[in-house]
């Protein structure tokens, strides 16, 4: 959530009385959040497939914030457990996906979906990071980190970024992150958001230093907007930008002064998203986007309601490792 932008924009009163119904309701959450948790882990299996050695191949990917807060207080206009149930599904299309705001419908998410590697969420809030990766391809190691800094009702809840080691071919390896950043446009957010992405850059010099990287995500920031430090995260990790270099001639966006948002459900192929994909080449790994798409039709009801108060952004990805 960002300068002026109705994602929808959640004003002051909205976080007085999102602290007023956690403090209410918090026994009812605890239950709430063991109950829906319970048994949405993957099933774990005794050793990982032997995947084929190859040298090229194809992902597609998707990154959605599905709006999985408790139906009192959720934002999107459409029931919480049927159309979280609903995106679980639908989200089979796409080998590897990270979802945001995963917190108290996982069970529901999971219900009806087919990967076969997920991540165990945390629970409901004010438990959950509300972060989840749903995989094809096997998950061999993963770790969640709770940003050091953050504002507002984003405190409630350990909010942060999540990391995910996925095997896509035998002897081929992708760093994934998914990440929530800081939401809000007051100072505070801001401040917080800017030394969210500096934590995230540093977690990634250390833990995936010359790795080919995938980070996708609700980044609550655009390049457009002047107080944020989007173009310095980009370039000190050495990202690319999915939607700069298929939808934007490669030019990132340029600085507003009195940058106001597209409205978060009104997002199009052709302008920026607070939702983005980046991917990172390795000396081993060359990748190689295409279709880059914003999915209205495919994350709505029949009726043309969308399933989150975000849009699903999806991308494909050709790989192909080099002769070094």
């Amino acid at each position: 959530m960002l300068i002026n932008l109705p994602y929808p924009q959640k004003s002051k009163a909205w976080h007085f009385r999102f602290v007023g119904l956690l403090s209410i309701l918090f026994s009812l959450l605890f239950l709430l959040s063991y109950k829906q948790s319970k048994g949405s882990r993957a099933v774990p299996l005794a050793t990982y497939p032997e995947l084929a050695r190859t040298s090229s191949g194809e992902l597609s990917l998707l990154t959605y914030n599905i709006a999985g807060l408790p139906q009192l207080i959720s934002s999107a206009e459409t029931p919480r457990a049927s159309s979280i149930r609903t995106i679980g599904e639908r989200v089979n299309a796409f080998d590897i996906v990270n979802v945001q705001e995963d917190f108290n419908y996982n069970s529901d998410l999971y219900a009806s979906n087919l990967h076969v590697y997920r991540t165990e969420a945390m629970g409901g809030v004010p438990f959950g990071d509300g972060l989840s990766t749903l995989s094809k391809y096997p998950i061999m190691e993963s770790q969640r980190v709770a940003w050091n800094d953050c504002s507002g009702s984003d405190c409630l809840t350990p909010k942060g970024f999540s990391f995910a080691r996925i095997q896509i071919a035998k002897d081929v390896f992708l760093d994934v992150y998914n990440v929530h950043a800081t939401a809000q446009d007051n100072q505070q957010a801001v401040q917080a958001r800017k030394k969210n992405l500096a934590q995230l850059a540093a977690f990634i010099k250390e833990n995936s230093s010359c790795e080919p990287l995938l980070i996708m995500g609700d980044f609550n920031a655009h390049y457009a907007f002047t107080a944020d430090n989007i173009r310095e995260f980009q370039k000190e990790v050495d990202l690319i930008d999915s939607w700069v270099l298929l939808r934007n001639q490669g030019r990132l966006p340029e600085k507003q002064e009195n940058f106001v948002a597209q409205h978060a459900l009104k997002v199009t192929d052709d302008c920026e998203s607070i939702d983005k994909i980046y991917f990172r080449n390795s000396d081993n790994i060359i990748f190689k986007p295409k279709d880059y798409l914003v999915q209205h039709d495919l994350f709505s009801t029949d009726s043309g309601i969308p399933l989150s108060d975000h849009c699903a952004i999806s991308l494909k990805l050709e790989w192909e490792l080099t002769d070094l």
